[in-house]
């Protein structure tokens, strides 16, 4: 029995609100179970000096955790004067899985900054965020839309994430903390609204895992990504 009481390839509650955030071009606070994240999408008419002039945009993303979004007070990286590597990973995940599924050509010569902060954790902290964060960049580009700053279609596809692990012997969908900190593994998976994978990762935590075991992650994984999609497909309608 998972501690939540959820079946195997149940997602915890969902919900992506649009529009939280009243300056930023898009923003969504997206909820899965307890992890909270607010999400917003700053549009910016510079790029970084290596783009100059290539006649194309960029997507980009940063990642932070607030001080009591985990059980104890975690010290603010800005206080520490540096980024952590976790975090620095995990920002860079959600800048290239958006940007898989962004016409750079068609944003012109801009770039879009989208800020994830984790409000509160209890697992899945990246997987929201990627998540939410597409939502945030959809409503980002129709502010855009409604002003004629684009000549065509910018987004190629949804994306959304969701992690998979191993739970006392059984594959589950969309880890909280009491599972993600006791599985034998756990995984990250990030796809496009068609299934197409963008990223995966996966780790053995206590034992190696099969390729059985693997593919029992992948159909979970799929099955919780088209929901998701759905989800947010609902919410920018």
């Amino acid at each position: 029995m998972r501690p939540s009481r959820r079946a195997p390839d149940q997602l915890r509650p969902v919900s992506l609100e649009r529009g939280v955030v009243k300056y930023a071009e898009g923003s969504c606070m997206v909820k899965f179970g307890d992890t909270h994240v607010l999400v917003t999408a700053t549009l910016e008419e510079r790029l970084p000096p290596w783009l100059k002039g290539q006649g194309r945009g960029w997507v980009t993303a940063e990642y932070g955790m607030l001080p009591r979004a985990t059980l104890e007070r975690t010290r603010r990286e800005a206080a520490a004067g540096k980024q952590g590597g976790r975090t620095v990973e995990i920002q860079r995940l959600i800048g290239r899985s958006l940007r898989a599924a962004v016409d750079l050509q068609a944003l012109g010569e801009r770039q879009i900054t989208i800020d994830c902060d984790v409000i509160q954790a209890d697992g899945g902290t990246r997987t929201a965020s990627i998540t939410g964060a597409w939502v945030a960049l959809a409503d980002c580009l129709g502010w855009m839309k409604a002003r004629n700053m684009l000549k065509a279609n910018v987004l190629r596809d949804n994306v959304a994430a969701i992690s998979c692990g191993i739970y006392q012997g059984t594959p589950v969908l969309d880890l909280d903390y009491a599972e993600d900190s006791e599985a034998e593994t756990d995984a990250n998976f990030v796809m496009t609204g068609d299934g197409r994978i963008i990223e995966v990762q996966g780790t053995a935590e206590k034992t190696p895992f099969s390729e059985t075991e693997f593919l029992a992650l992948m159909t979970l994984a799929k099955k919780g990504v088209a929901r998701l999609v759905d989800l947010q497909k609902i919410a920018v309608a």
